[in-house]
């Protein structure tokens, strides 16, 4: 469980969409506010699923091979294909538009994403669970079905992996606080390179993931 949880943590904090959507958050009036509830509405939403399954597990994890450990595996099973399908659907999409798109400028943000800098906090919280990895957070949840409460690496375990899933926001969000302005231009470099590389980004974390997370679940299933 725990090195599942390590992988999707990390492809949850290197995922570019969400950096992307806080990025924009931040660049609006009142941008460190902006970003605490982002990164508030992000973990929450990690939080919540994590104290959704253990409730639903009393916090103890099924026996191997019964209804509900095989459903969970199926189900993380079914994520991890999710993944790998969605991965190589935005292949398609950008081997599609570089093929038959006009040359445009590369560093000019879309109007959606410029939309962000008007943001507010309360349609930055909002962003942050729409944008959220649900593949990723789907993954997660059925991993977290192996929880054991009784036992600290569990524990530790869980919090490890809510403290990975958003150390990109947290490093940003507290940058801000302390080098506001060495913090933006780094901000804004990151943008720049976030907008000519986020498909790749994207597709190679898809797939990664995927396969890792597919492959892992048919072998405990089949063993």
């Amino acid at each position: 469980m725990t090195l599942d949880l390590i992988l999707i943590g990390l492809g949850l904090t290197l995922y570019p969409l969400p950096i992307m959507a806080f990025i924009m958050a931040v660049s609006a009036p009142r941008g460190v506010w902006n970003g605490l509830a982002f990164v508030l509405a992000w973990l929450a939403c990690l939080v919540a699923v994590i104290t959704i399954v253990l409730a639903l597990t009393g916090g103890q994890p099924p026996p191997p091979k019964s209804p509900p450990s095989t459903a969970a595996l199926a189900a993380k099973l079914a994520f991890g294909i999710a993944l790998v399908i969605y991965g190589l659907y935005r292949r398609h999409l950008r081997g599609t538009a570089r093929d038959s798109a006009a040359p445009s400028a590369p560093d000019s943000p879309s109007p959606r994403t410029s939309r962000m800098y008007r943001g507010t906090i309360w349609s930055s919280a909002v962003v942050a669970v729409l944008l959220q990895p649900w593949g990723m957070v789907g993954a997660a949840a059925a991993t977290v079905v192996q929880a054991d409460l009784s036992r600290a690496e569990s524990f530790l375990a869980l919090l490890g992996f809510c403290i990975l899933a958003s150390f990109s926001l947290l490093a940003m969000e507290t940058s801000l606080v302390l080098a506001p302005q060495p913090t933006h231009l780094a901000l804004t470099r990151l943008t720049t390179w976030l907008q000519r590389h986020q498909e790749q980004a994207i597709i190679v974390l898809c797939l990664l993931l995927g396969l890792w997370v597919a492959a892992r679940s048919l072998y405990q299933l089949t063993s």
